[in-house]
């Protein structure tokens, strides 16, 4: 009520009864309107409006348009951090959308169509959506409405890429690019102007998902076009990820050139600016490289060791190399070292795409492979199987390998 907002505001002013009040009220009044026990008239309401530094209309709303800052100011500062935490530890901070969600319920049913009430709508529905909580499309459309109804581009292809996402996150890959491409369009008809960093926002989700449903000539041509646009206006924005594609892609063609060109762009950007995972990337596509022939596996494992001693590694990272440690180790015939290795690996819980997902799925062939050696038969066959099993779905990328240990390891038991 009136008198609530009103002694509300004046508690976050720190102000007495007596400092607003002032000449123009006395310290009575004031009390009697604050318990909604006497109705101010408009000269008083105006006055007391001034004194607090706030619109009359601030008043007179159910929520103030200052209550409402002061709500998203708390609200971004718990989603920051959040996802800083996350992107950190790779660990979904549950916690923090439970308080981020307990934050904003109260003020949900009386948004307007202000900035303020669609961030709150955005970071709702994103909290609500982690914690697998009904609804949260509702908010998510009523936020990229308004986003839409003011013409803030870069808020509303971010909803489009979070909506994508959530298919990704449950391998629907066809959805979500059916989904992506539907949205962009709708964005591109509806906004006469998209910033060059949005642009790049866009380029590069989409290259991503053709990537995702095993298109990649058509997400090279998406990737390249970036990469060239990014160049010509000097806009290194989203660079890094784009080498990462480059560099991917010419891993699935096989392209050992372009391979290294784009791996070597990686490691330069990210000497430059400061960038660790841009610099252990580039190392994992170098030691990627050795560990396929026998003759490099040596090097290879010096290359790891180096990297596991001095660098502060992400869950993703270690486990990576801790994966290209054992397929060395299995280069150099040392199976049961191998086995140790890469039993140590996890599947972080981040990884949903599948370029990401068959750089880890790998390991259960080399697993087979050990125990093949090592003459464990029933262990060979099982973990052969989980490696076609956990392949079938995915559209490329050393696919090739899986099916041709798995026909390896049943004619070495049909034999035997």
């Amino acid at each position: 009520m009136l008198g609530e907002r009103i002694r509300k505001l004046r508690k976050q002013k720190k102000m007495t009864l007596e400092e607003l009040a002032g000449n123009a009220l006395t310290k009575g009044m004031l009390s009697l309107i604050e318990n909604n026990k006497a109705n101010p008239s408009m000269e008083s309401l105006h006055y007391i409006a001034e004194r607090l530094g706030v619109e009359v209309t601030d008043l007179l709303e159910e929520i103030s348009s200052l209550e409402l800052r002061e709500v998203l100011d708390k609200a971004e500062e718990l989603y920051n951090v959040k996802r800083l935490c996350e992107i950190e530890t790779e660990v979904i901070d549950s916690d923090k959308d439970k308080e981020i969600i307990e934050l904003i319920k109260p003020y949900i049913s009386n948004l307007t169509q202000d900035y303020e009430s669609a961030r709150l709508l955005d970071i709702y529905s994103r909290s609500l959506y982690n914690e697998n909580a009904d609804g949260w499309q509702e908010f998510s459309e009523q936020a990229a409405a308004i986003y839409d109804r003011m013409n803030l581009t870069s808020r509303r292809v971010s909803i489009g890429i979070f909506r994508a996402g959530e298919h990704v996150f449950k391998h629907n890959y066809n959805q979500a690019l059916s989904f992506f491409l539907s949205d962009r369009a709708k964005i591109e008809a509806n906004h006469a102007y998209i910033a060059p960093e949005t642009r790049l926002d866009l380029d590069y989700h989409e290259a991503v998902l053709y990537f995702a449903v095993g298109q990649t000539d058509a997400a090279a041509h998406v990737m390249e076009e970036a990469i060239a646009y990014s160049k010509k206006h000097r806009i290194f924005y989203r660079i890094d990820d784009l080498y990462r594609l480059a560099a991917g892609y010419a891993m699935i063609k096989k392209d050992t050139e372009k391979r290294l060109y784009y791996s070597k762009k990686l490691k330069q950007y990210g000497e430059f600016a400061d960038d660790i995972n841009s610099i252990l990337f580039y190392h994992f596509m170098i030691i990627e490289s050795l560990t396929s022939e026998k003759q490099h596996c040596e090097e290879a494992i010096e290359k790891i060791n180096e990297i596991l001693e001095n660098q502060q590694l992400s869950e993703s990272y270690q486990y990576l190399f801790y994966l290209e440690k054992g397929k060395a180790l299995f280069g150099l015939a040392r199976y049961e070292e191998a086995l140790h290795y890469l039993e140590k690996v996890e599947l972080p819980p981040y990884t949903h795409h599948p370029f990401d997902l068959s750089l880890f799925y790998v390991m259960d062939a080399y697993k087979a492979l050990c125990h093949m050696h090592l003459e464990n038969g029933e262990e060979a066959l099982q973990f052969a199987n989980l490696a076609m099993e956990r392949f079938a779905p995915l559209p490329y990328l050393l696919k090739e390998f899986v099916i041709e240990t798995h026909n390896i390891i049943n004619k070495k038991i049909n034999e035997a």
